[in-house]
């Protein structure tokens, strides 16, 4: 995974705000740079939010081709089809602060030792259950290991200790995270 450089996190924040603006009827479509690290195939998670109150976010591991499309559909997506929110409205996008999350791969952990709170984002799964959380998460939060885990089984909609269970399977991944207040 090549690290992102200045330039380049400012060209996905600004391709996703783009992408937004133009679903809503805003603008052109942006242009997709297919070179470098944006044209490399990663997975993204685009957080949305207005006025300091979470509006919107949803990623996937499944990268739409390269980093920078993935980050233009994740966005789309996080503005109008996160189902805890309403779709994002045009007069709300000059209030809306972005979050862009490049992931790294997902990589199986054989033991929560092998967990590190504040690099590592986490995906547990047990049967038809998933939850993920950001590696931000823990780290803003406070967490220790053991929190985070059980607080990922719980956006699971799985038991706090199901990460135990020999049917679990505890993946962590790192990511890239940054973003920017609505444009002045």
């Amino acid at each position: 995974m090549t690290p992102l450089a200045p330039a380049e996190r400012a060209a996905l924040l600004g391709l996703a705000r783009a992408a937004v603006r133009h679903h809503l009827g805003l603008g052109s479509p942006p242009p997709l740079p297919e070179g470098g690290a944006l044209g490399e195939p990663r997975g993204a998670f685009v957080t949305l939010h207005v006025r300091g109150t979470l509006r919107g976010c949803v990623g996937s591991f499944t990268p739409r081709g390269s980093l920078a499309r993935t980050v233009a559909a994740m966005a789309v997506e996080a503005a109008t089809r996160d189902p805890r929110f309403p779709p994002l409205a045009a007069e709300e996008l000059d209030d809306v602060d972005l979050h862009i999350s490049a992931l790294g791969p997902l990589l199986v952990l054989a033991r929560p030792e092998q967990l590190v709170v504040g690099r590592h984002g986490l995906v547990v799964r047990r049967g038809w259950y998933r939850g993920a959380l950001l590696p931000h998460v823990a780290r803003d939060a406070g967490w220790d290991a053991r929190t985070f885990l059980e607080r990922t089984c719980l956006k699971a909609g799985l038991p706090p200790s199901a990460w135990r269970e020999a049917d679990a399977v505890v993946e962590a991944f790192e990511a890239e995270e940054f973003g920017v207040a609505e444009p002045g």
